[in-house]
């Protein structure tokens, strides 16, 4: 049973650079661990049964190398991978870090400061590229306010737009096998954040240019910060076709954006979006963006970076008793109504069908007597997380 939760990579489990070399700086106090090499991190995750390593630009490459020791960091780098079979899946732009970027990238209210931010980002995009990352992932960490009568409202949604067209049709232009994720936050760093929730994001990629080429890459953090669903989310961008990436984490509600170790938190609600993406199959990334406790040395990083796979591998095997527990599939079966005729009616309206629904007696308060066991499910799902059944 153990060799159940033993990562692999096929598992295609990853860890953002910026993750497991997080030094433990808070906005209280300095780091409390070494900084990481970009190639020993390598090496330490591939022991571990990782997939593959995500990036921004400057996790790997200083903000002022020379083009000469950008080419020598990313040669000693992709020989890394190559020596412990690990893979970029995706990468992404830090926009946020340098002062420069104070009041946002895409949308400041400075021309130059956009223009860098577009310049920037596509040498990353080129990185990213050459790494073989098929995913772009674009996370706003400065395009919002504090004052909000400094920025005129509709100008930095124009600005985004325009962004994010730009960006579309350069990795066009180039033959980039890549696709865009884009990335929700209410707030932090920022006192708020310009699309701030995984719809807000799905609605602004439907005003596009190349719509198709853009998804999103919700986190469990940042949705749970705003005292929503995570999980339903998820689903909004799954069924859309717009779940190109997901980062993987917890929090607890409206706190600071802690990026706990997966499952250490929300335990029912990481046991569903598991099984959720395990039950569709969906094929991404399972990708972890979070970081060790600030109490932690190295070890700890590795310990953590261990516990957020195989919380997700007991997770999946608790979802596997759930599918194949005959009380609970015996009540989905009997919760979960179908009704062939009703529903081909209320599939797509028709003078006819509309004239059918208006003449059927529905004895609406004999529906309402009907118990519908959501107790009883919720106890034996607790019970199955849990262990005794």
């Amino acid at each position: 049973m153990a060799d159940l939760y033993q990562p692999k990579p096929e598992h295609k489990f990853t860890f953002g650079l910026w993750t497991i070399g997080n030094q433990g700086r808070d906005p209280f106090g300095a780091a409390v661990r070494l900084p990481l090499k970009p190639t020993y991190s390598v090496k330490k995750l591939s022991e571990l049964g990782a997939y593959g390593v995500n990036l921004h630009d400057n996790d790997l490459i200083p903000f002022d190398a020379s083009a000469s020791e950008r080419d020598q960091i990313v040669k000693e780098f992709k020989q890394a991978l190559n020596d412990y079979g690990m893979k970029v899946p995706m990468a992404t732009t830090n926009l946020f870090y340098h002062p420069v970027f104070k009041d946002g990238a895409f949308t400041s209210n400075d021309p130059k400061v956009r223009a860098f931010a577009i310049q920037k980002t596509m040498n990353a995009i080129d990185l990213g590229a050459e790494l073989g990352a098929t995913i772009y992932v674009f996370w706003g960490g400065r395009e919002g306010a504090e004052v909000d009568a400094a920025k005129n409202g509709p100008d930095t949604i124009k600005w985004n737009r325009e962004a994010m067209n730009f960006f579309t049709n350069y990795v066009k232009d180039q033959g980039y096998s890549m696709r865009f994720a884009l990335e929700a936050k209410p707030n932090e760093p920022r006192g708020d954040l310009y699309l701030s929730t995984t719809g807000h994001m799905l609605h602004f990629i439907e005003t596009l240019d190349h719509p198709e080429m853009v998804g999103v890459n919700p986190e469990f953090a940042h949705e749970t910060m705003a005292g929503l669903n995570f999980l339903h989310g998820v689903v909004q961008a799954y069924e859309a076709g717009k779940l190109f990436h997901i980062d993987l984490n917890d929090q607890k509600m409206s706190r600071f954006d802690q990026d706990l170790r997966f499952g250490s938190e929300n335990i029912k609600l990481a046991f569903l979006l598991v099984k959720f993406l395990e039950d569709t199959g969906w094929d991404g990334s399972r990708h972890f963006d979070a970081h060790a406790y600030r109490t932690e040395d190295e070890q700890g990083v590795w310990d953590f970076a261990a516990g957020c796979m195989r919380s997700y591998l007991i997770l999946k095997e608790k979802a596997r008793r759930f599918n194949e527990d005959s009380e609970i599939q015996g009540m989905l079966s009997e919760i979960r109504v179908r009704d062939e005729e009703l529903e081909g009616l209320m599939s797509a309206y028709s003078a006819e069908s509309a004239k059918q629904l208006r003449t059927m007696d529905f004895k609406p308060d004999e529906l309402a007597k009907k118990g519908l066991q959501y107790e009883k499910l919720d106890q034996l799902t607790f019970e199955i997380l849990m262990g005794v059944r």
